[in-house]
């Protein structure tokens, strides 16, 4: 199989796995606090990738080390916490619509730090993705009082450090594999975690039936989710290109919307249309 079909498959294998994401947060925040959620999927990540790829982070150059520090930061450590913060409030159904606009701030980052050109096409797209992404954000405040829908714009905030993850990843670690990115991230990453859940209290409920069976669904966000799917995406990035690895995001919600009907998540028709738009907005920013 060539590339070109490769890639195809990778995105189509990414967008099921992050696509189940948001449900499995959903599910996980049960039991556990945002923090501890967030902590747990770092660690199990790491414990995952130290067993498959601990030796390719002798294949990272000590000059790029810093490269693989701030891709860790962009790339999981935030949105690891964002998310899992917005999802105590907002459902995971609009969490994965909103991370759709991955593709479009990729494209916005990537014009005004690292100058990469765009089309006005495109442009005209990051402004119907805005529209749709406020309609769908406002019309859910109204019709989902018992929601704070401030939390939206950690989502935001997360697609953002999304989008300069992937433009780092394009600019400054195309040379190194996939498994030595990734495994570089979780190494950086790891002590914080830790440091950060032994603040958590988590030690007292780790034994607690309600809490142990969360972090079933958090093992499964951390290896699956995280581990395996961010070497796909690496991979992707380095075959294609930072808005066609994004463009993940057009297929994720669809996954996220189905598996948020099944647990009785439902969004109103105004809310259906801001997602259209958004996803319109997001086609249109990533089309050259």
């Amino acid at each position: 199989m060539d590339s070109r079909q490769l890639k195809w498959v990778y995105l189509t294998v990414l967008a099921l796995v992050w696509g189940s994401s948001f449900i499995l947060i959903k599910k996980g925040l049960v039991g556990l606090t945002a923090i501890q959620l967030g902590s747990l999927r770092i660690i199990f990540a790491s414990l995952f990738l130290f067993l498959v790829g601990f030796k390719s982070l002798a294949k990272i150059p000590l000059g790029q080390w810093k490269y693989i520090a701030l891709t860790s930061v962009f790339g999981t450590f935030t949105p690891a916490y964002l998310f899992a913060i917005a999802e105590t409030e907002i459902d995971s159904s609009i969490t994965a619509i909103l991370n759709s606009l991955t593709p479009l701030n990729t494209l916005v980052i990537g014009a005004v730090i690292f100058g990469i050109q765009f089309q006005r096409r495109q442009i005209f797209g990051v402004f119907i993705g805005l529209i749709g992404c406020l309609l769908l954000v406002f019309n859910g405040a109204m019709s989902h009082p018992e929601q704070n829908y401030y939390y939206a714009i950690l989502v935001v905030i997360a697609s953002l450090c999304y989008a300069i993850n992937v433009n780092l990843i394009k600019r400054y670690l195309s040379d190194l594999s996939s498994l030595s990115i990734t495994t570089g991230n979780f190494a950086v990453l790891l002590i914080p975690a830790i440091v950060i859940l032994s603040f958590t209290g988590f030690g007292e409920v780790m034994y607690d039936d309600k809490v142990q069976n969360s972090i079933l669904y958090i093992i499964i966000l951390g290896v699956v989710g995280t581990g395996i799917a961010n070497v796909l995406f690496f991979k992707l990035i380095q075959m294609s290109s930072p808005v066609f690895a994004t463009s993940v995001t057009y297929l994720i919600p669809i996954v996220a919307f189905f598996l948020g009907f099944l647990d009785n998540e439902l969004l109103t028709p105004i809310q259906l249309l801001g997602a259209f738009i958004v996803l319109i907005g997001v086609y249109l920013s990533a089309k050259k």
